[in-house]
């Protein structure tokens, strides 16, 4: 396994979610941001060992985008907090976010990377990404800490959080090319 590769593959599909990060971290416990993201990128890192190519078969590209509707959803909803669903709230609020981000990027870059990887290459795959995914979260947690950051954050967070819900989302439609795919029909 070369660990230059799956360092730079998991920087490269997380780093717009380390902004995010910060938006949550404002919004949830640490605990909760580390616990949501960590089950989003374990199960990314799963799915992608493995499905392999199998699921690129199974599951075209523009299905993906279909997840781009859930960040839509968050922006535009008037008041999260007030969401008696727990799925959107501390834990299952940053794994809901996590997948809606990251998943097709993940998915694409992930899998062609695992593809002929053993089992115990995996185990060590998901060691790794556990440590690089708490390494991450205390980093953002520490940048976000910088009075600079807080300040804007206190300021313009909520307002920034759901314009960048609302550009992830539409992102997410686009780049998977949902919406021309369903034209077609």
């Amino acid at each position: 396994m070369n660990y230059g590769l799956i360092i730079l593959t998991f920087i490269s599909v997380n780093l717009d979610f380390f902004v995010m990060m910060l938006f949550l971290l404002r919004k949830y416990r640490f605990t909760e941001v580390l616990g949501g993201y960590l089950l989003g990128t374990i199960l990314l890192v799963t799915i992608s060992f493995v499905a392999g190519r199998f699921l690129s078969s199974i599951f075209p590209e523009w299905v993906l985008g279909i997840l781009g509707f859930l960040p839509l959803w968050q922006a535009l909803s008037k008041d999260e907090d007030s969401n008696s669903s727990p799925l959107f709230k501390g834990i299952g609020g940053v794994f809901v976010t996590y997948l809606s981000v990251c998943a097709g990027c993940n998915l694409s870059l992930f899998l062609p990377v695992l593809v002929n990887q053993s089992a115990g290459i995996f185990w060590q795959l998901i060691l790794l990404v556990v440590v690089i995914t708490v390494a991450a979260v205390f980093l953002v947690a520490g940048l976000g800490s910088l009075p600079v950051v807080g300040k804007a954050m206190d300021k313009w967070g909520e307002p920034l959080m759901r314009v960048c819900y609302v550009i992830v989302g539409c992102y997410v439609i686009y780049d998977s090319g949902l919406f021309s795919h369903l034209l077609q029909w």
